[in-house]
């Protein structure tokens, strides 16, 4: 299929090895790819979304060491999700509208996108993985990547958590 191999061509695969690009494993449009995603699943809204807090930054920083076993998994996936977007949309995920991207990511929640782009990883499973992810890199501690500036604490109102041999001074307060 024309249109399986394009988007396959289109999201080269993951290799973690030094380039000009600013990550440190995914590729320039890998990471522009995986940003609409994660800034669909945690958008702007009053506060900052997922794009702002660094989530990508957060994810492409652990698939270089505790996320390493998930490479595959995301090159995959992100393949698979601009298949899906060509195959629905005829365009790239990145150049979809937000209700356009909203349907993908619906299908790929609930297990019905289709196509042999989802026979290495199912588009349910990718999802929750991103998902996860996503989360994590939002509301975890900034030192890993994201959470850019604490803001999903100062969201919730959390103070800046002690860590142990520390005090929050010199950490911004």
């Amino acid at each position: 299929m024309q249109i399986a191999a394009a988007a396959t061509a289109a999201v080269p695969m993951i290799a973690c090895k030094g380039s000009l690009s600013p990550w440190r494993c995914l590729t320039t449009d890998q990471a522009q790819t995986l940003e609409a995603i994660c800034e669909r699943l945690i958008p702007a809204d009053q506060d900052p979304g997922a794009a702002w807090a660094g989530v990508v930054i957060y994810i492409d920083r652990q698939l270089t060491g505790p996320y390493r076993k998930f490479r595959r998994i995301y090159r995959w996936g992100l393949a698979g999700i601009n298949t899906t977007s060509l195959d629905r949309f005829g365009k790239l995920f990145t150049s979809l509208n937000s209700s356009q991207q909203d349907a993908v990511l619906q299908s790929m929640e609930s297990g019905e996108a289709r196509g042999d782009q989802w026979k290495q990883v199912s588009a349910k499973s990718f999802f929750e993985l991103v998902l996860q992810h996503t989360q994590q890199g939002f509301y975890g501690d900034p030192r890993h990547g994201g959470n850019r500036e604490r803001m999903s604490w100062k969201m919730l109102g959390l103070a800046y958590p002690p860590v142990r041999g520390r005090t929050g001074q010199g950490a911004g307060g």
